[in-house]
């Protein structure tokens, strides 16, 4: 067994591993970027290295750089979590090369499942259910309109080295096809360095259900049932649970069955999972993650199960402690991703200091973080604050449970998906087992705000504060006939003074905005980015005539695009942004008059 073991990722997950490392008795060691100096991560790992700028690019991805420092510390084994390096053929093999272990699967097999286009073949050959399509690259519009003929519409046009969303593009009719062949390539590009796209039928409202699946070096593999993971916008998963309330015992069993022999098929060895489109009775394959998958949680809640630990002991080279008859999962689970995001707007990314943050607990709650008070949500990475997961007996005890563990959820400062997670919960659709799209298309599309059911409190009557003063935290309490009532207001900070009660954090009233791309404080022809990012790409030019809900731009926060539209038909002038650009919220892009 290994004595000390590098993580190469930072925030909840990284913590996740240290624990676990800690409890095998293994030495942790952490790298960190300039951004990430006071991140809680740093702080659980036994050794910690500085390892470049915030950009991933130049810190996280640097192969050689992580590499160097393993070999520093004495590290012997690697491991990458989720996201940057984790599925990553090149990097596992340099980590060979230099005599470290790779805490994941062989490079090959990455290889082998990294390319959609080839993991469907393979999959093809070793009987695993493929939705209909090609399993060529697709280069040019033209191609693909005689392909999506032949196959008929709704299309997906889908990076070969996608994942998350990322790449993925739909047509539903062929007036469409341009713009979603286009639209997969340049995020292809932009995500994974590659633009090479495939077609294949598009399946309105199935199911996503992944199946995980452990591996060793001697040829032993087993499945652990499997996650529902559809409940998602834009393609990014947002609650996952297990067992799947659509799947049924034969279907489970075949799809258990068919991923011990997609693994199989390229030599896997380590924790994935394979992932399925289902409709009705019928499942389709549609990826491997060669990685520990950020909902992994879930199964450990029914299984019992420290994926983590699975990992590292198949990568020291020591057997399976288990054959499929010892898997049986109990109760149900459900994780909820506590993004800072903000559901009421389009889930717009709302990076900011943590100001007040204190986590539920009680029975059969879980909750996998990386903040504190005082922890800053960067706009450069993920905006995920926190994993919360809960089990129970059975779903129904499980969802009442998440419901009260999110009610004692607090995070002040950035706006989060709390408020969205307890409202979904209580739509009726989510409590008869479907997964809502139409509620959460509504969501992604447009500004639409949280039905106050959800709030966690109610608005304070009077005339509003002005939108640039600070906001003081008061909690009242009194007793009325015996009983005890507490209430949080929220005042004014000019207007404080007054309130003796327990002072709670000073913070910004958070402005909520409309539909459209424009910004109340701005002129009525004024275009602004309602995000801090990175401009991706400029789709108009001065003098352009457009209409009401074109788009203008494409700026990236926190690895999401976001589409920049016009509010109103008109011409473009003053445009100030270019390619590459930076820009703040509430950053004027252009007029449009």
């Amino acid at each position: 067994m290994f004595s000390k073991v590098l993580v190469a990722n930072r925030g909840e997950i990284a913590i996740r591993i240290f624990r676990t490392l800690r409890e095998m008795g293994i030495a942790s060691v952490a790298v960190y970027s300039e951004v990430d100096r006071d991140a809680l991560f740093v702080a659980h790992a036994d050794e910690a290295y500085l390892i470049g700028p915030g950009p991933a690019a130049e810190s996280y991805l640097k192969i050689d750089t992580v590499i160097d420092v393993a070999k520093r510390s004495g590290a012997e084994a690697i491991h990458p979590g989720y996201g940057f390096l984790a599925e990553n053929a090149t990097f596992a093999t340099a980590c060979a090369e230099a005599g470290i272990t790779f805490i994941g699967p062989p490079p090959s097999a990455i290889d082998a499942m990294g390319s959609k286009i080839g993991a469907r073949a393979l999959m093809q050959q070793a009987g695993v259910p493929i939705v209909p399509g090609v399993t060529d690259a697709v280069h040019t519009v033209e191609e693909a309109r005689g392909i999506a003929e032949d196959i008929g519409y709704p299309i997906a046009v889908k990076a070969a080295a996608g994942g998350g969303g990322k790449g993925f593009r739909v047509a539903l009719t062929p007036d469409d096809l341009q713009d979603a062949f286009e639209g997969a390539r340049r995020e292809a590009e932009k995500f994974f360095a590659d633009t090479v796209v495939y077609l294949e039928r598009y399946l309105p409202e199935p199911r996503h259900v992944e199946i995980q699946i452990l591996a060793d070096t001697h040829g032993d593999c087993v499945w652990l049932g499997e996650r529902d993971c559809s409940v998602q916008r834009r393609h990014q998963k947002l609650v996952e649970e297990t067992p799947s309330p659509i799947v049924s015992d034969d279907l489970r069993q075949r799809m258990g069955e068919a991923s011990v022999r997609a693994a199989k098929a390229v030599g896997y060895a380590s924790a994935g999972t394979l992932e399925y489109l289902v409709s009705g009775e019928e499942f389709f394959f549609l990826e491997m993650n060669t990685r520990i998958q950020v909902e992994h949680t879930v199964t450990e809640m029914v299984t019992g199960m420290d994926l983590i630990r699975e990992m590292v002991r198949i990568a020291a080279g020591e057997p399976l402690g288990i054959t499929q008859d010892d898997v049986r999962p109990r109760g149900h689970a459900f994780e909820c991703r506590i993004n800072a995001e903000d559901a009421s707007n389009r889930f717009l990314p709302a990076p900011a200091e943590i100001t007040a943050y204190r986590e539920p607990s009680g029975p059969g709650v879980r909750v996998d973080s990386g903040v504190r008070a005082g922890s800053v949500i960067a706009e450069i990475y993920d905006p995920m604050v926190a994993k919360l997961i809960v089990w129970d007996t059975d779903r129904e005890t499980a969802r009442r449970r998440m419901l009260r563990a999110l009610g004692e959820y607090v995070v002040e400062g950035p706006a989060t998906l709390i408020p969205f997670h307890r409202w979904l919960l209580e739509l009726p659709e989510f409590i008869a087992g479907g997964a809502c799209h139409g509620e959460l298309a509504k969501l992604a599309d447009a500004a639409t705000p949280i039905p106050p059911a959800a709030s966690p409190a109610p608005e304070i009557p009077g005339d509003p504060a002005p939108e640039s003063e600070p906001e003081v935290v008061r909690t009242l309490t009194a007793e009325v006939d015996g009983r005890r009532f507490s209430v949080r207001l929220s005042i004014p900070e000019s207007q404080a003074g007054g309130v003796a009660a327990a002072a709670g954090p000073v913070r910004k009233k958070r402005e909520k905005s409309g539909g459209g791309s424009h910004h109340a404080g701005a002129a009525p022809e004024a275009v602004v980015t309602p995000m801090q990012g990175t401009v991706l790409r400029v789709l108009v030019s001065e003098g352009q005539e457009v209409a009401a809900g074109d788009v203008l731009c494409i700026v990236e926060a926190m690895k999401m695009e976001n589409e920049v539209l016009a509010h109103q038909p008109g011409t473009v002038h003053k445009l100030s942004v270019a390619e590459g650009d930076a820009v703040q919220a509430g950053q004027v892009l252009a007029i449009v008059s």
